[in-house]
Order: C-alpha cells, then sequence, then structure tokens
C-alpha cells in the first residue's frame, strides 16, 4: 500500500535533493559568471545564455518530481506559484522581444551589405543604407528599453512570496532564485544586443579615428568589444564625419556582428524552448 503523502515528509525535495543541488550548481556558476564580468561580449553573453539553458533544464527536472508537484499545489503555496507562473510569461515575452531585436538587426545588417556589394563606389547610395539602417536600430532601442523597463517593474512586483522556513517553502525559494537570476541575465541580454551598455565606453574614444586607421580590426581591443555595438557606433561616426572611403572596415565590423547574432540567435532559441517546457509543466501541475 502507498504511504499516504503527508505535509512534514522528509522526502520533500529541499536544497539537499540532487536535482536542486545541479539547480544551485548552475545558480553558483552563473552568478559568479556575473561577478568576473566586467564588460558584456558576445563570448561572455553566448557563456551565460548556455548556463541559463542547463538551469532550465535543471529546473524542468525539478518539476517532474511527484513530491515538488506536491509541494506547489498545497494552499499555502499556490499563490507563489501562480506568481511564478505569470512571471514566466513575462520572461517568454521578453525573449520574443529580443527574438524580434535580433532577426530585425540581422536583416538591416544583411540588406546593407549587400548595397556596399551592389552600389562599390556610388557614396550616396551607401550614406542612404546606413541612414536607414541606423533608423531602423533606433526603433528596436525603444523596444528594447521599455522591456528592460518592464523587467524592472517585475522584480519589484512579485517580491511576496517568502519560504516559510520548511522543507515545502524550499521549492518556491528555489524556483524564486531561478527566476531572479534568469531576469537579470536577460537584462544584461537585452543591454548587450542594444548597445546601451557599451554606448558611453564607446563614446569616450574616437571611431572616427579608428576608421582613419582601420588596419587595427582584429586587434585584441576590438574583440573584448560588442560587436553589435561597435558596428552601430562605427556606422553613426560615417554620418557625422560624412567619410565613405573606409567601406572595407565597416563590412569587416558587419560580419562580425552578423556571426555574433547568428550565435546569439541559436542560444536564445534554445533558452526559449526549454522556459516554454518548464512553464508547460508548472501549468499542468497547477492544472490551468
Amino acid at each position: 500500500m502507498a504511504t499516504p503523502y503527508h505535509s512534514r515528509s522528509n522526502s520533500l525535495p529541499s536544497r539537499q535533493h540532487p536535482i536542486a543541488s545541479q539547480i544551485d550548481d548552475n545558480l553558483s556558476r552563473l552568478r559568479a559568471s556575473e561577478a568576473a564580468s566586467t564588460s558584456s561580449s558576445s563570448s561572455s553573453i553566448g557563456h551565460k545564455l548556455n548556463g541559463l539553458q542547463d538551469l532550465h533544464e535543471c529546473v524542468d527536472m525539478f518539476l517532474q518530481l511527484p513530491l515538488t508537484q506536491q509541494a506547489l499545489v498545497q494552499e499555502q503555496h499556490r499563490r507563489c506559484a501562480e506568481e511564478l507562473l505569470d512571471e514566466s510569461l513575462m520572461i517568454l515575452d521578453v525573449c520574443s522581444v529580443a527574438k524580434d531585436a535580433l532577426m530585425q538587426k540581422k536583416e538591416c545588417t544583411q540588406e546593407l551589405q549587400s548595397i556596399f556589394r551592389r552600389r562599390r563606389g556610388d557614396e550616396m547610395g551607401h550614406l542612404n543604407g546606413v541612414k536607414k539602417y541606423l533608423t531602423s536600430r533606433k526603433a528596436v532601442k525603444k523596444v528594447i528599453i521599455k522591456a528592460l523597463k518592464n523587467l524592472k517593474q517585475t522584480k519589484t512586483k512579485f517580491n511576496t512570496c517568502s519560504n516559510n522556513g520548511n522543507e515545502n517553502g524550499a521549492v518556491i525559494s528555489i524556483l524564486r532564485e531561478v527566476e531572479e537570476v534568469t531576469i537579470r541575465e536577460l537584462e544584461s541580454f537585452l543591454s548587450f544586443i542594444s548597445g546601451l551598455e557599451a554606448e558611453s565606453k564607446l563614446s569616450r574614444w574616437s571611431l572616427v579615428s579608428k576608421l582613419i586607421h582601420h588596419k587595427r580590426v582584429g586587434s585584441e581591443e576590438d574583440k573584448k568589444t560588442n560587436e553589435i555595438a561597435n558596428a552601430d557606433a562605427t556606422l553613426r561616426s560615417l554620418i557625422k564625419s560624412d567619410n565613405m572611403k573606409h567601406i572595407e572596415y565597416v563590412q569587416n565590423q558587419l560580419r562580425n556582428s552578423e556571426l555574433c547574432i547568428q550565435d546569439l540567435e541559436e542560444g536564445l532559441e534554445s533558452l526559449f524552448k526549454r522556459l516554454i517546457k518548464a512553464r508547460v509543466t508548472l501549468l499542468n501541475i497547477l492544472n490551468f
């Protein structure tokens, strides 16, 4: 005969449960990565995306545990579980914004590269293409800024749940920490693809001068910068200087940006699928 479930069962999935320990390990690695990063690059952002994928893969396994599910449906935790469900939808919405932003950026980049190839020597055509690109990027940036504001509001909105000091509360505590870290990483991701994080740094040195000395492409300094922001800033400098003589340098920046976008798209899509999977599991647990 099956042993009846009691709320004080010692077999509840506490922090010492193997899967919960895996979640803690992933959280620790992400926090360490945050602390170690003085600036964002595509490699560091990609590494964090991979970390989030591993984290949410573990979360789905954690939610599959019968004892986790029993804890979540208890009356004293249901409200918190529903808040986590609402928060997961907001996170998916933010991921969709990021996916759309990357897709639009890639399309604009490819279109501008095509203009440079087809209209060799046509400086006016190049200039108009750059202006169109920057207008599109400005619109995308506004959408990203709005998404960042929504994330900040979410961090203050969904903070009413407490641990309650028991093992059942440990389930909520684990899931709450996962959501908090995920939100912080998405903030960093959005800032990266919008170029907001890199703008102040890029403004402190002359990109016009860098254009003139374009043999520096591929230097260690270039590799440490945000490829997306670097391409945008280079194009803005072209407009300001009215100098369209260094298209080779610009094309190199656009190629770097496109490769960066492709890698980020793949990582974000994998994360998106894992987030959906975990959300569906939670929906089923709460019988929505």
